[in-house]
């Protein structure tokens, strides 16, 4: 429970563009991919446990708090315990990604050595997050990077070996997409947020800069997939059946979010968003397939 695996979707889906744009160019390694995403879903696993631990030690998670259960401020698990445990798993990340730096670089010595740079900011702000940068309103950008930028085209890079504008629109896409899981968790917890000193953007500008935000984000997401479709890595039917199809459940999803408004029910909105996100994920990743 610790590891919140349903937030796992976040970690997947940059890897998966990542590796769908590599097949349209005629790049893929399969084996470089999975071992992308279990480095991925590893440091998200690590970021969670991080979250869990340091949340508890700074008296964050309260007892009114509206969000699913942790396990340390809920005694399941102890914090020395918690804290051997993300080591344990930043480890293994570690060791999944020099895997795929191996796969593709071990005889091309001297080359790759930005990605190893790479891999080590990932780790580092994994950290940083939580002791620090989510309680100065900054979660929202580093998302749009870690979440966005780095693992899309990092996949894409580790793969083709180059990187491309069509690259830099999907990790700018995937960072929007995955940014509206931290703005409904940042909504609903917003009137705990302020009392804890956490000066997330949405508690600094106001509930409904935070309804517009998650609305806007998924709109935008959807208006840079024109792109895709412009430049031929997405054909008319791929972008109708992936970006329009998730557009509309975005804003059914957000409909939902500004009727319920505040309070735990608002956990539902989490778990619809995360089937948008999934389902956009396979959706794009096919139509960028299919448009090789």
């Amino acid at each position: 429970m610790a590891a919140r695996p349903k937030t796992l979707a976040g970690a997947v889906i940059p890897v998966m563009w990542g590796t769908a744009l590599a097949y349209h160019d005629g790049s893929l390694h399969v084996l470089t991919a999975v071992f992308c995403a279990l480095f991925a879903c590893g440091l998200q696993i690590a970021a969670n446990f991080i979250n869990d631990y340091y949340d508890f030690k700074k008296g964050t998670d309260r007892e009114d708090r509206l969000g699913p259960e942790r396990a340390c401020a809920q005694g399941w698990i102890t914090s020395s315990a918690m804290k051997g445990g993300i080591w344990i798993v930043v480890l293994l990340s570690c060791l999944f990604g020099l895997g795929a730096f191996f796969l593709e670089y071990s005889t091309l010595p001297f080359q790759g050595w930005e990605l190893i740079i790479m891999g080590l900011l990932c780790v580092v702000f994994c950290f940083l997050y939580t002791l620090w940068l989510s309680y100065l309103g900054l979660g929202d950008l580093l998302v749009l990077v870690f979440f966005g930028w780095v693992p899309v085209m990092g996949t894409y890079y580790v793969q083709a070996h180059q990187l491309t504008f069509t690259s830099f629109i999907l990790g700018t896409m995937s960072g929007l997409v995955i940014d509206v899981l931290l703005v409904i968790n940042n909504y609903r917890d917003r009137d705990q947020d302020r009392l804890s000193g956490k000066r997330t953007i949405i508690v600094r500008w106001g509930e409904k800069f935070g309804r517009y935000l998650y609305l806007w984000l998924g709109i935008l997401a959807t208006i840079l997939s024109v792109y895709l479709l412009y430049n031929d890595t997405l054909s008319v039917a791929g972008f109708t059946f992936s970006s329009l199809i998730y557009l509309y459940l975005h804003m059914r999803t957000w409909q939902k979010m500004v009727r319920i408004r505040r309070g735990k029910a608002l956990n539902m909105i989490l778990g619809e968003n995360s089937r948008n996100m999934l389902l956009y994920d396979i959706l794009l990743s096919a139509a960028i397939v299919v448009g090789a």
